[in-house]
Parts: C-alpha cells; structure tokens; sequence
C-alpha cells in the first residue's frame, strides 16, 4: 500500500518493535484506503499502551502530544494528518448506558467491538508483516458488495451502542453502502435505545446524513427502521395522503425528501440543506380542505418559521445565526414562487431583496429545487419564470440598491430637524419613508427621502427647530 510509505506509519513500527509492543492501524482510515478516498484522520490500536507508544512517536517527530488520560487515548497532529493511539481493548455494557465497561484486550477484541465489518479491517505494522491486512469478518468483501454489516450479533452491537444505528444508516447514505436485512431487523428492534443517547450526538450524525450526496437515502432509512419518529417526529407527520370528495394532496415527505436531493445537486451548504428539510414541516398544522378549492397549507412558511428553533432546541443545536438563517429561508421560501406565478413587479422584487438580503441566492436555490412535479410543461414554465425572477432581481438591485436596505433618514436627524426625543413618531417617519422606497414611490436616496419626511411630519403636526 502506497500511503504505508508515510513515514509516520515507519516510525510508529520502529518504536512499537523498539517498546515490545504490536501497532496496528485500523478502521475508518483502512475502509477508506480500499474504497480509494481520502482521509486524514489515522486510528493507532496498541497491543499495550497507546499513551506511551505515542510519547515516543512525537518525541520522534517532534509535534505536540495531546493526551486523554480518562480515556486511555492521545493525539498527534503532523501536518494535516491528525493520529490517536489507543491500547486494544475489549468492552461490555450496563443496559442503561452507552459507556463501556473497557478491559485490556488483543487487536482480535478490539476488532470484535467495532462497529461494522468495513471498519474492523486493520493494516499491520509489524516489521515482519509490514502492510498484511487483518480481516476476521470479511470487511474486504463487505466493502466490494457495498454492504453494511456488524461483526458479532447485531442485537448485541446496537444495544450496546445504540450510536451505531444511526452510524449504520449515516454510512448507507454517504457511501450508497446497503444495510443488510438482519441488521436492519435489528435497529427496528432496538430503536428505543436511541433514548439513552444525548440528543447532540444525534444532531451530529443528523448532519453528517444531510451532507451525503443524495441524503434521501438516509431519511429513508430512518423512517423504515422507526428511527426517525424517535428523532424528528415532526418530520414523519408529513407522510401519507389524505382523500376528500376524491381529491389528494401531494405526498408532502416524499416530496420534502425529493427537494433535499434537488438542493444537494447544487450547495453543500449545510444549513441551506436543513431548510430544504424543514421547508414543508408545518404542512400538517395547516392543512385545511376547502370545499370547491381543495386542499390547503395557508401560513405553513410562517407557522413552519416558528417551529425552527424548537426543532433546534429539541436537538440541542445552537440557537444561533446558523438557525435563524434556517428559520428565515423556511419563512420566505414561498415568495419567488408567488412571484413566478403573478406578473413580477419592481415593488415585490424589492421587498423580496429586503427581507432576503446576502441570501437572496440561497432563497431562489431553495426554492428551484421545490418544483417537483411530474408535469414537464409545468416544471418548464417555473424554471423560465425563475429566470425572469431572477434578471427583475439583479436589474432591481442595480438601480435601487434594497438588497441590505438602510433607511436614508436615520432616527437621529429626524430627532435633531424637529427637536424629539425618543419616541413613537420617529419609528412611524422611518417606516413609512421605508415603505415608499420599496413600494418605488420614492428612490433610495436622502434627498427624495427627506421631502417625503417633511411632508410626512407635517402631516403629523411636528415643527422644524429653527
């Protein structure tokens, strides 16, 4: 193997012969070598311990050693290769608790407690079998049929670690990896361990799920083995159709699911991707069936807005810009699609570029990849109607200059002309001449702004200060 010609790898076999001791690299960084992907990310198993085969590796590389002596680990950067050393261990579990009871063990315990076969391989790196691979559970063979499988009884592997569900699923997604079906029996069965995971633990593979390149894959799999109802019940309450006078709505998960994978062709924003997520979530607290119309959702983009920091909150995600930029793309994400389907007016462009601002790209991204319908004429004519959108946007933009609007009359000369203190009337001058900008009554500029004040403050009784 090529990457063994590292000389990080040459130094860790000389000092493990030097201390007495077997090295091993394993998991992740081995899978990943088979498959021909990249990885920077190295896991040293010692038959010994870890710590002090990495003390005398940085010593010879001479970079800092970070060690986490609670854990039996520790961690050495080189370059933009980051390595942890651990001791080989074997493990058991209380049913109450995801943390193992850990004992010292060989590199075959060690291997016994991964999670799946493709991440059990290891690489030896003895002088005598520099490189020779150890596979006890067919890993090799796993990764060549694109498989997913536990190496000991999967019941025993989720239950003790209940993690590893999720993990199972979230390498399905990012390597179009299939779980095998006793396995997927298995996390069915077990989901109500889920429970006793903390909810950041979850939010993080959530994440890494929505950066698969097609994460439909992953959601799918998490309603099927039950998974999801545990996680974002939210978002299974948007599977089914309801019938009427023999008139159905739109499937609204599948089609949440279809403009995640749309997105994901385009950005790899992360949270652009959460607002394809959550874009449709309130659909169920709004669904209405009006007789002669049909079904509908009014409100859904402002009540699913709402809904965005309890979700967060829920899974103990920072409420932070990150989350009300998700709450603002789901607030808006009807709006280029109501001007596509009504004559588009410089007065709207302009409110959209006001309430959009820097993410007005984002917002039109999101809501492109919302046209799923099976009709090919329609579809065509949302997409040509977006163009339109978009040159109104930039041709608005140059000539107005709204995208991050500032109001050409501050509060403070308003106070300074007529002698006010803080007070109601200033927020009413502000907006009103705001209003006008964008209603295209007036340009953005301070001196059609400040006729519009003096009218407006005259209107409201207020006197200039000689």
């Amino acid at each position: 193997m090529n990457f063994l010609k590292n000389k990080i790898f040459t130094i860790v076999s000389e000092e493990a012969g030097l201390s007495g001791v077997r090295a091993f690299v394993i998991g992740g960084f081995v899978r990943d070598c088979l498959l021909g992907r990249k990885s920077k990310d190295i896991d040293i198993v010692v038959e010994g311990s870890g710590i002090e085969l990495a003390e005398k590796v940085a010593t010879r590389l001479g970079v800092r050693l970070t060690v986490f002596k609670n854990f039996g680990t520790a961690m050495l950067k080189s370059g933009s290769i980051e390595v942890e050393f651990v001791g080989a261990r074997k493990e058991s579990y209380r049913s109450d608790s995801r943390k193992p009871v850990v004992e010292d063990g060989t590199l075959e315990d060690d291997q016994k407690r991964r999670d799946f076969t493709i991440n059990a391989l290891a690489f030896s790196l003895q002088k005598e079998d520099f490189g020779n691979l150890v596979d006890p559970f067919t890993g090799v063979s796993d990764l060549q049929q694109g498989l997913i499988r536990t190496p000991l009884d999967p019941d025993t592997t989720y239950s003790d670690d209940p993690l590893r569900m999720i993990r199972a699923i979230r390498f399905a997604s990012q390597l179009s990896f299939s779980i095998v079906p006793e396995s997927l029996e298995s996390i069915s069965r077990n989901r109500e361990r889920l429970k006793i995971l903390s909810r950041e633990r979850i939010a993080d593979e959530l994440n890494k799920i929505l950066l698969s390149k097609k994460p439909s894959v992953g959601f799918y799999l998490l309603d099927q083995t039950g998974l999801l109802e545990i996680m974002l019940p939210q978002l299974v309450k948007l599977k089914g159709v309801e019938s009427v006078e023999g008139k159905g709505h739109k499937e609204n998960f599948s089609h949440t699911l279809q403009v995640l994978d749309n997105l994901a062709h385009k950005s790899d924003n992360l949270w652009l991707r959460w607002s394809a997520l959550l874009h449709d979530i309130a659909k169920p607290n709004t669904k209405n069936y009006e007789p002669g119309i049909g079904w509908t959702f009014h409100g859904h983009d402002f009540v699913g807005g709402k809904m965005v920091p309890r979700i967060f909150q829920q899974l103990k995600m920072p409420l932070n810009e990150k989350m009300k930029y998700v709450q603002k793309m789901v607030q808006l994400h009807l709006r280029p699609i109501a001007l596509v389907q009504e004559e588009v007016t410089d007065s709207a462009v302009r409110r959209l570029l006001f309430d959009a601002g820097d993410d007005i790209e984002d917002l039109m991204m999101l809501c492109e990849a919302d046209i799923t319908s099976k009709n090919e004429k329609l579809v065509k004519k949302h997409r040509n109607n977006f163009e339109l959108v978009r040159f109104k946007l930039i041709e608005v933009e140059e000539k107005d200059a709204v995208r991050n609007f500032h109001n050409p009359i501050s509060g403070e000369y308003i106070m300074e002309t007529y002698g006010l203190k803080p007070c109601r009337e200033i927020g009413l001058i502000k907006e009103f001449i705001k209003n006008s900008i964008l209603d295209g009554v007036i340009g953005n500029n301070f001196n059609e702004a400040r006729m519009l004040m003096e009218n407006k403050a005259a209107e409201m009784g207020l006197k200039k200060v000689l």
